[in-house]
């Protein structure tokens, strides 16, 4: 395996890493709120998230 090879698959498992990381963080957050962990994962609760930060 060349160079180039291990940086993409690197940089591809913490992209990864990361993605998981930010789904697990967001339920875990919406249930400490309050709210069903699975919720956060329902376009409405997006919008209005959206619409809070405006």
């Amino acid at each position: 395996m060349d160079a180039f090879s291990r940086v993409i698959r690197r940089a591809l498992l913490i992209l990864g890493i990361g993605i998981i990381l930010m789904i697990v963080g967001s339920m875990i957050g919406y249930a400490i709120g309050g709210g069903n962990p699975f919720a956060v994962f329902v376009p409405s609760t997006w919008g209005h998230i959206i619409d809070f930060l405006k």
